[in-house]
């Protein structure tokens, strides 16, 4: 199993790249988040590699977060490497969880190849999952995040309005964060 890879990208579309590892050029699928990073110089992605009958694939990422993310989404019924690099490509992890803590079924549903059916599927099988992303994004971040959550949530405000308010926020920390929220609620 090829969990990482580092070497020199020596072609690169949205949707592929080729990574020269000392003399042996991989393919490695990428989404778009991925691509736009992507220099032409040395990188380091993490991969996941699907070996099905007829193909051996690369799925490179350069964060964590976005290989866990796809990791899970593969693991739903109906949602294949295609659709789970869709969704890669539209939302970075903390996006994702937003919209999966939002239970935001219209946000799934902008994914191109996922209808209705297959976005509540998701939404149902993920549930819980978003706590997971923002961890794995920015743990000391999600602490903070978490706290101001549970304190808005105690002072009566919905969890759709208060992931809104603290997604616009830039606090580092759980008072700075209850603060900014507050006043992006005003206006929510």
């Amino acid at each position: 199993m090829i969990v990482g890879i580092n070497g020199n990208v020596v072609y690169k579309e949205p949707t592929f790249a080729h990574v020269d590892v000392k003399g042996v050029v991989y393919e490695v699928f990428i989404s778009l988040h991925t691509f736009s990073a992507l220099g032409s110089d040395e990188v380091k992605l993490f991969t996941t590699q699907i070996i099905r009958e007829d193909a051996q694939l690369l799925f490179g990422f350069l964060d964590m977060a976005e290989k866990k993310m796809f990791a899970r989404l593969i693991k739903i019924n109906g949602v294949g490497p295609k659709v789970a690099m869709a969704i890669c490509s539209t939302y970075t992890p903390s996006q994702f969880a937003t919209v999966i803590n939002n239970k935001d079924m219209n946000g799934v549903k902008k994914v191109p190849g996922i209808g209705p059916k297959s976005a509540g599927r998701i939404l149902v099988e993920l549930n819980g999952f978003d706590v997971e992303l923002i961890s794995s994004t920015d743990a000391p971040k999600s602490l903070a995040y978490n706290q101001a959550s549970e304190a808005l949530e105690s002072l009566g405000f919905k969890k759709d309005k208060i992931s809104k308010a603290l997604s616009a926020c830039t606090g580092s920390d759980t008072g700075s964060l209850v603060k900014e929220a507050l006043k992006v609620l005003q206006t929510l």
